[in-house]
């Protein structure tokens, strides 16, 4: 029986990111290539980390990795070159093996797209690896 998943804080949970949309991420009709927000919900994690203090190439030299296993994603609304974006990324499952993002990417009160990855924790040999308990924590920790 695997264990149920962590408690998390929900005022501790969320990061939010700004971003501008730049030139080379538009499509001829002059919209954001659908194929960008995948690296905005990427972009958003990361941030999402680093807020925490954590720098993802520390696990990495640990031997842990965090590669996405899954990904969904609903566009609501175009966006264009120049729009000021902001991603808010929040952690929403925290398993012993994996974990759960949660994503809203807004102009203003716009909401442009949502979706959802979920991240296998795995060790150098791509095996899947209990989340060591100092990283479950700084997860669990809000922004510094």
């Amino acid at each position: 029986m695997s264990p149920s998943p962590a408690a998390i804080d929900p005022a501790k949970s969320t990061t939010s990111t700004e971003m501008r949309v730049r030139f080379c991420e538009t499509d001829l009709m002059g919209v954001v290539h659908h194929s960008n927000y995948l690296v905005y919900f990427e972009m958003g994690r990361v941030d999402w980390l680093r807020k925490r203090g954590i720098a993802y190439a520390d696990w990495t030299d640990r031997g842990v990795q965090t590669p996405v296993a899954a990904a969904e994603l609903q566009y609501r609304a175009p966006s264009r070159f120049d729009d000021l974006l902001i991603i808010e990324t929040t952690l929403a499952k925290l398993r012993s093996v994996s974990l759960d993002y949660a994503y809203r990417i807004r102009r203003g009160e716009t909401l442009i797209a949502e979706g959802s990855t979920r991240l296998a924790c795995v060790d150098r040999n791509l095996k899947l690896l209990r989340i060591p308990e100092d990283i479950r924590a700084s997860l669990l920790a809000g922004e510094r």
